[in-house]
């Protein structure tokens, strides 16, 4: 029997372009979306530019192919040399979409202050089809936190899902039972689907 191969997590900085290309796909959600949700500004939406654009701002934001590069906007999971994951984790302040007033999720029932990059988000949290039941999303959450810690953050969050009646949209959120085995902790629990998890440094 061969051994299964095995899994690391590494900057997306430091993997090629294709491997992200791999990992989000031809079609689906992941494709289209090329993690851009919670980047759009106030006033942009999906409609008014093309994917191929989106993969164009996901490609610069993670700086692919720079090992060098000082700045990333994720991570990425590899079985073997085969890329199977991706981790959206940036300062907090980074994703225009989590700072506004207006999103319920992360802000109903706390206040404080929304322009301090010190606290980190997991935004996006997903393993390819045929690669899922093998804890690359687990691996991703320990690595996220890590990475997190090791650039300054002194809190890291995340929205998981908490119901496993979802549909595939919603998955990219990760769910709450891969997060409290990272070991964050519920926060606030503001809709019936959703939570606030967080570890502080």
């Amino acid at each position: 029997m061969s051994a299964e191969p095995q899994l690391t997590v590494v900057p997306a900085n430091e993997v090629g372009w294709e491997d992200l290309e791999t990992v989000f796909g031809t079609r689906g959600n992941g494709h289209r979306c090329q993690c851009q949700r919670y980047k759009l500004a106030v006033g942009e939406s999906f409609a008014g530019f093309p994917q191929e654009e989106r993969a164009f701002r996901l490609r610069t934001q993670t700086d692919s192919g720079h090992p060098d590069s000082g700045t990333t906007s994720g991570l990425v999971a590899h079985l073997g040399d085969e890329p199977v994951g991706w981790c959206a984790v940036e300062p907090r302040t980074a994703y225009d979409g989590l700072v506004r007033t207006s999103n319920r999720v992360v802000w109903t029932g706390r206040d404080e202050d929304r322009t301090d990059d010190t606290v980190w988000a997991v935004t996006c949290l997903f393993t390819r089809a045929g690669f899922r039941r093998r804890g690359v999303s687990r691996a991703l959450a320990a690595a996220a936190i890590d990475f997190a810690r090791e650039r300054g953050a002194r809190a890291l969050e995340a929205y998981p899902i908490v119901t496993n009646k979802v549909i595939d949209e919603e998955l990219h959120v990760g769910t709450l039972r891969t997060f409290a085995d990272a070991g964050l902790r519920e926060v606030t629990h503001p809709t019936a689907r959703r939570v606030v998890m967080r570890i502080d440094f």
